[in-house]
C-alpha cells in the first residue's frame, strides 16, 4: 500500500514540532528537574497498604502530624488502595512502626507497611554507566552506518536516537513522574528500537538513491518520499505490534513496572515519529546541500 504523501515538503513543520516539544521538555528539566525515586536519592520509601478508599489530603495530614513537613506522598495501586510516602530521612524501625500504628488507628487493623531504604550510590552509578553505554553505542552506530551507507545517515540516526531519549526524559520531567532504575532500562530499550526502525528506512532510501540517481531537488525529494511511502506501512505495523505489548504491560503489569511501560510507550511513539519525520528529513536537507556544493565545485572546475 502506497501513500501519496509529501513528507519532504513538510519537513520544516515536522522539525519545528520536534523542536517545540523538546524545548518544553528541556525547559522543564532546567526549572524543576526530574522526580528522582529512592534509587537515586538517599532516604526511605514507605509503602502503606490501606486496602480501602481514602483521602490523600487526610493521609498527608496524618504524616504532617507525625512531624513530616510537606510529605511527598501519592496514591498507588490498581484501586488507589496504597499510599507511597518518600522521605529523604533514613527511617529507623521504630519510626516505621509509628507510621504503621498511626495509619492503623486511622484506617483499621488491615493496614500493612513496608519500607525500603536506599543508598543512592548504586543507582547513580547505574545511571552513569547507562549514559556511557549510550555514548559508546552512538559511536558504534556512527561507525557502522558510515561504513554501510554514509556519514550523513549515521549522524541523522544518532540525532534521532537522542531525540527519542530526550523526548521521554522531558515528558517525565514535565509531569513529574517518578524516575527509577526501570526507567533507565526503558530508555535503553527505546534507543535500540529507535535505531532499528531508522536503519530500515535509511536502507530503503540508500537503495532507491542507487537506482534513481537524483540530480535535482525535485528528484531527490521524489526519491525520499517514495522510500518513506514504501516503508510507512511496515513501520506502523511493527510499531503497533510493540505498542500493544507495552500497553498490555502498562494496564496489567502492576505498579512496579507502570512507569517502565509508560516510558516504553512514549519512546515507541517517538521512535516511529523520529524515524520518518526527523532522521530522514535531517538527512535529505543535508544531502541536498552537499549535492549543491558538488555541483558548484564541478562548475568552477570547468
Amino acid at each position: 500500500m502506497n501513500f501519496n504523501l509529501d513528507f519532504v515538503g513538510r519537513r520544516k513543520l515536522f522539525l519545528i514540532i520536534s523542536a517545540v516539544i523538546l524545548g518544553v521538555g528541556i525547559l522543564s528539566l532546567l526549572l524543576q528537574g526530574l522526580n528522582l525515586g529512592v534509587d537515586f536519592v538517599s532516604g526511605t520509601r514507605v509503602d502503606i497498604k490501606i486496602y480501602k478508599p481514602y483521602s490523600l489530603e487526610e493521609a498527608k495530614d496524618h504524616l504532617e502530624e507525625m512531624g513530616y513537613k510537606s510529605p511527598d506522598a501519592r496514591k498507588a495501586g490498581e484501586n488507589n488502595e496504597r499510599l507511597i510516602f518518600r522521605t529523604s530521612q533514613v527511617l529507623s524501625p521504630d519510626e516505621v512502626d509509628d507510621i504503621e500504628k498511626t495509619f492503623r488507628d486511622a484506617y483499621g487493623k488491615q493496614v500493612r507497611v513496608n519500607e525500603q531504604k536506599v543508598d543512592p550510590i548504586i543507582g547513580r552509578e547505574l545511571a552513569r554507566n547507562a549514559f556511557i553505554s549510550v555514548l559508546i553505542a552512538s559511536v558504534g552506530i556512527i561507525l557502522y552506518v558510515t561504513l554501510r551507507f554514509e556519514y550523513r545517515f549515521a549522524i541523522a540516526a544518532v540525532l534521532a536516537l537522542f531525540h527519542d531519549a530526550l523526548f521521554v526524559i522531558g515528558i517525565f520531567s514535565l509531569f513529574q513522574w517518578e524516575v527509577d532504575l526501570v526507567f533507565i532500562a526503558a530508555v535503553l530499550t527505546i534507543v535500540g528500537y529507535s535505531v532499528n526502525d531508522t536503519i530500515v528506512i535509511f536502507d530503503r532510501i540508500w537503495e532507491s538513491m542507487s537506482f534513481d540517481n537524483p540530480k535535482t531537488w525535485e528528484d531527490l525529494k521524489q526519491t525520499v518520499n517514495g522510500s518513506l511511502q514504501r516503508t510507512l506501512v511496515r513501520s506502523l505495523n511493527t510499531s503497533l505490534t510493540v505498542v500493544f505489548a507495552a500497553l498490555t504491560l502498562f494496564i496489567f503489569g502492576g505498579e512496579s513496572i507502570r512507569y517502565f511501560s509508560l516510558a516504553l510507550l512514549l519512546g515507541l511513539l517517538s521512535g516511529t515519529y523520529s524515524s520518518v519525520f526527523v532522521a530522514s528529513q535531517i538527512w535529505v536537507g543535508w544531502k541536498w546541500r552537499s549535492m549543491q556544493k558538488s555541483t558548484l565545485k564541478a562548475q568552477s572546475a570547468e
